[in-house]
């Protein structure tokens, strides 16, 4: 058998960070999507599973903060997404009381 040792570069560091970044969205959306649908098709109340997404959204936001790699474009876009978002979830409740 060939015993050498299995060398790690940057390469393999990236890959395996772009695996975990693919797997944590297909949780994030898997979840909003459960939630969504408990929601609209069953009328149940689902605010642990939303924090769950909220909370490990906000972790990860928080360590990269942390990290200082936000480019000026990046804050941008953080903040017109939470503005669109807090309005869709607005016109939500309206609409659906």
């Amino acid at each position: 058998m060939n015993e050498q040792p299995i060398l790690r570069d940057e390469r393999t560091t990236a890959v395996e960070n772009q695996s975990y970044r693919l797997a944590y969205l297909v949780l994030a959306f898997g979840v909003l999507a459960i939630v969504t649908y408990r929601g609209f098709f069953r009328q149940e109340s689902n605010w642990d599973l939303m924090a769950l997404v909220v909370l490990s959204s906000g972790i990860a936001t928080l360590y990269q903060g942390r990290q200082k790699i936000f480019t000026r474009r990046t804050l941008w876009m953080m903040a017109v997404s939470a503005v669109a978002s807090a309005l869709i979830a607005v016109v939500l409740v309206v609409l659906l009381r």
